[in-house]
C-alpha cells in the first residue's frame, strides 16, 4: 500500500480486548503504519466499505454474547439486506478472546469471521482464538501540557453536571443523582456489609423497568489519589491540556479540557485494578533504574509468566501497589504516558432493586461491599462498592454519576402468567423490583424462593415480603442455610416444592389453585 492504513476495532467487556487492541496499535505505529484503534460501537460502521485493512479484536461474554460496546455493530453487520460484496475491498483478521472452560468458546469471533467472509471480505489468516485458560519504546498517545495557572472557569463542574443534556443520561453524560439513604441491611455480627442505597432521580428523564440495570461511575479513594500523586511527583491541584499525537485519536471524552490532575487520578485512571502483562512491558521501557527495569522485563517476558502470576495476579496486587514496589520507575513516568499505562475506570453495573410504580422518582440498589484477603497484608476491596459504602448523605449532599441500561431479565406482561423467582442473597435484588411492579399492576402468581445464611442477619426485605404474603400477593419460600446442622439451600426447597413448581410450569396455574402447597418453611 502506498500509504499504509490499519484500523483496529475492538469489542471489550472488561478491558482485555481494548488492552490487546492498544498493544496492536503501538506495534503497528512502531512499524510505521498509520493505525487507528476504536471501540466497535464508536466507529461509523457504514465506513467499513472503505477500509482496506482491519483487525477485529472481540471478547465473548455470557453464553456467547457480544460485549456491550459492540452490540450496535453486531446488529448492523448481521442485517440480511447487506450485499454479499459489501466488504470486497477489505482485508481483515479476527482475534477472539475467550475462555475454553465455557461451552461457547470464542463464539463471537468465530461468527464474526464467517459473516465478514459472507460479505466479501478477504481473510488474511484463519480466525485466531485466544484462550484465558492457556498458561501461557513507543510514543505516548497524547502530549500533556501542564498549565502554570488554574483556569478561571470551572470546566470540570460544567462537564460533570450535564447542564444541557442531550437525550437520556449516558456514560458520556451521566446524571448526578443525589444519594438519599445508605443503610446497612445485614446484622452487625454478619461477615458481610450489604447496603440498601437509594437515589433521587427526579428531573433526570431516567425510566426503567424490572430487570434493568443501573451503571455507576466510581472514584478512587482520596487517600489512594494522594499516595499516587506523591509517588509520581504530581501536584493534584495542577491543571493540564491534552493533545492527541496522531490524527484520528480522540481525547478521552470523560475528561474536561483543561483538567486537574486530581480529577484525572480520582475519576479516570483505574489505579486500583490489577495490571496486565502489557503494563509491566511498557513500564520497563520507561524505567531509568537498571535493577527495576530488569525485573519489569522479566515479569513481562514469556518465561516470567508464572512469577508474574505469583507476584500480581493471584494476590490481586493493584497498579498502585506495583508502582510502590518500583519507586524509581514510578517517579520517572512522564504524565503523558499515564494514558498508555493505566486503563480508565469502568462503570459498574447493579441490578435495580425497586420499581418506579412503588417508589416514584427513586432508584434503589442492593450492594454487597467487596472485601477479601489474599496473602498481601492489605485486604482487597472492591472499588465501586467500597466507594459507595463510604458515602454518607447524612453528613452533607452526595451525588453519584449514573445512568440506566436495559437488562437481560424479562417478565411476562399478562396478568395471569405466574413467575417463579429464585434469588439467593443479593441476587434477589432484581426480583424485588419485579414483584413490586407486578403487585402494582395486579399481576398474580408471584412465587419467590429466597435463601440466605441466617434469618436475623441477612434476610433482606423480610418485613416487605411478609406483608405481601399476608395480602396474598406473594408466595414466599425461604432457606436459611446456617440455622441447622445440615445446610439447606434454595435447591432443596425447590425439590420439596416440586408439585407446586411443576404445576406452575406445566399448567401455568394461578396461586389460588395451589396455595395449600405454598407454606413457608
Amino acid at each position: 500500500m502506498l500509504s499504509p492504513q490499519l484500523l483496529v476495532l475492538f469489542g471489550s467487556q472488561t478491558g482485555t480486548a481494548q488492552d490487546v487492541s492498544e498493544r496492536l496499535g503501538r506495534e503497528a505505529r512502531r512499524r510505521q503504519l498509520c493505525c487507528r484503534v476504536q471501540a466497535l460501537d464508536s466507529y461509523p460502521v457504514v465506513n467499513l466499505i472503505n477500509e482496506p485493512l482491519v483487525i477485529f479484536v472481540c471478547a465473548t461474554t455470557g453464553q456467547g454474547d457480544p460485549p456491550d460496546n459492540m452490540k450496535g455493530f453486531w446488529k448492523f453487520i448481521f442485517r440480511r439486506n447487506l450485499p454479499s460484496t459489501s466488504l470486497c475491498q477489505m482485508d481483515f483478521a479476527v482475534l477472539g478472546l475467550g475462555d475454553s472452560s465455557y461451552a461457547k468458546f470464542n463464539f463471537v469471533a468465530k461468527k464474526l469471521h464467517r459473516r465478514l467472509l459472507q460479505l466479501g471480505g478477504s481473510a488474511l489468516l484463519p480466525v485466531c482464538l485466544g484462550d484465558d485458560q492457556h498458561e501461557l519504546g513507543w510514543p505516548s498517545r497524547f502530549t500533556l501540557q501542564l498549565l502554570q495557572e488554574a483556569p478561571r472557569k470551572c470546566s470540570e463542574e460544567l462537564s460533570v453536571a450535564g447542564t444541557d443534556p442531550q437525550g437520556p443520561p449516558s456514560e458520556l453524560q451521566p446524571f448526578l443523582a443525589p444519594m438519599v439513604t445508605n443503610q446497612r441491611v445485614t446484622g452487625p455480627s454478619h461477615f458481610q456489609d450489604v447496603r440498601l442505597i437509594e437515589f433521587d432521580i427526579s428531573g433526570s428523564g431516567i425510566s426503567f423497568a424490572a430487570g434493568d440495570v443501573v451503571l455507576i461511575q466510581p472514584e478512587n479513594a482520596a487517600s489512594r489519589v494522594q499516595q499516587f500523586c506523591q509517588l509520581l511527583g504530581l501536584d493534584p491541584d495542577q491543571h493540564f491540556m491534552l493533545q492527541p499525537q496522531e490524527p484520528g485519536v480522540p481525547c478521552p471524552e470523560r475528561l474536561p479540557q483543561p483538567c486537574s490532575v486530581r480529577r484525572l487520578v480520582s475519576q479516570y485512571l483505574d489505579i486500583s485494578s490489577v495490571p496486565r502483562r502489557s503494563f509491566f512491558e511498557l513500564l520497563a521501557c520507561l524505567s531509568p533504574h537498571e535493577l527495576e527495569r530488569e525485573k519489569l522485563l522479566e515479569l513481562s517476558s514469556a518465561r516470567g509468566q508464572e512469577e508474574l502470576c505469583e507476584y500480581c495476579t493471584r494476590p490481586r496486587r493493584t497498579i498502585l501497589e506495583v508502582l510502590c514496589d518500583f519507586p524509581h520507575t514510578a517517579s520517572a513516568v512522564p504524565p503523558a504516558y499515564l494514558f498508555d499505562l493505566i486503563p480508565p475506570i469502568r462503570p459498574r453495573a447493579f441490578s435495580i432493586a425497586s420499581s418506579l410504580l412503588a417508589h416514584p422518582e427513586r432508584l434503589q440498589i442492593l450492594v454487597a461491599v467487596v472485601q477479601y484477603r489474599t496473602r498481601l497484608k492489605e485486604p482487597r476491596r472492591g472499588l465501586c462498592s467500597s466507594w459507595l459504602a463510604s458515602l454518607d448523605p447524612g453528613q452533607g449532599p452526595v451525588q453519584v454519576p449514573l445512568w440506566v441500561r436495559s437488562g437481560g431479565l424479562k417478565f411476562p406482561e399478562t396478568r395471569d402468567t405466574p413467575v417463579i423467582l429464585v434469588g439467593p442473597g443479593t441476587g434477589v435484588a432484581p426480583f424485588r423490583a419485579a414483584i413490586q411492579e407486578r403487585v402494582a399492576r395486579g399481576q398474580i402468581g408471584n412465587v419467590l424462593f429466597f435463601g440466605c445464611r441466617q434469618r436475623d442477619q441477612d434476610f433482606y426485605w423480610e418485613a416487605e415480603w411478609k406483608e405481601l404474603q399476608e395480602r396474598g400477593c406473594l408466595t414466599l419460600i425461604t432457606a436459611f442455610s446456617r440455622e441447622q446442622e445440615q445446610k439447606v439451600y434454595v435447591q432443596h426447597r425447590i425439590r420439596e416444592q416440586g408439585p407446586l413448581v411443576w404445576e406452575l410450569l406445566e399448567r401455568r396455574a394461578t396461586p389460588s389453585t395451589c396455595r395449600p402447597a405454598c407454606r413457608t418453611p
